[in-house]
């Protein structure tokens, strides 16, 4: 596949959208569909200093600086705890304008019994209502949210709702390769 060589990196299709990729917890690795994403169309991953031990208030402060240093609106394309990311952003940020839209793929549970201490600053999940458009998208059988649990995140962010299947926590391990279905559900989120 290729992309429109006359659009800035990180802009999909020559469209005045950017496309930020927002990892979860110990990043997405060289065969995750975000790591494809990146490499097949040019989108911007955002970097965090702490991948093992992350921080909410940290994450959220990355974000912010990411957005704020270029004002063309952007789509967030979160995966597992950056779901989680672009909701408790969204709920502290003065710049939520500088957001177009939202998919929001395979958000884990961070309140479970059996969430990692790595992940405890997650908690309590934010379920503030986005104040953009969004998607989220999961599985039937995600080892790490529960589907009535991750319907229920959907309904309390106001996202619209996709449900893939038996996909796992649709990550390397699902065996996506590049996952073109899911490229086709951020298209829409690009207009």
């Amino acid at each position: 596949m290729t992309t429109d060589m006359g659009a800035p990196p990180g802009n999909a299709g020559g469209t005045d959208r950017r496309v930020l990729l927002l990892p979860g917890w110990q990043d997405s690795g060289a065969t995750h569909w975000q790591s494809r994403w990146e490499a097949l169309h040019g989108y911007r991953r955002v970097q965090q200093d702490d991948w093992l031990w992350p921080r909410r208030g940290d994450w959220m402060t990355r974000l912010e600086e990411t957005l704020l240093e270029n004002p063309t609106p952007a789509v967030l394309v979160a995966h597992s705890l950056g779901c989680h990311l672009v909701a408790a952003w969204a709920a502290h940020s003065r710049h939520v304008a500088r957001v177009h839209a939202a998919l929001l793929v395979a958000p884990p549970d961070a309140e479970r019994d059996d969430t990692p201490a790595n992940l405890y600053s997650w908690r309590p999940i934010v379920r503030q209502r986005l104040p953009f458009r969004s998607l989220v998208v999961a599985s039937s059988d995600d080892a790490y949210c529960s589907l009535a649990r991750a319907s229920g995140l959907a309904a309390d962010w106001g996202s619209a709702w996709c449900l893939l299947g038996a996909r796992g926590h649709i990550n390397s391990e699902s065996q996506l390769g590049e996952w073109s279905e899911g490229h086709a559900l951020l298209q829409p989120l690009m207009s």
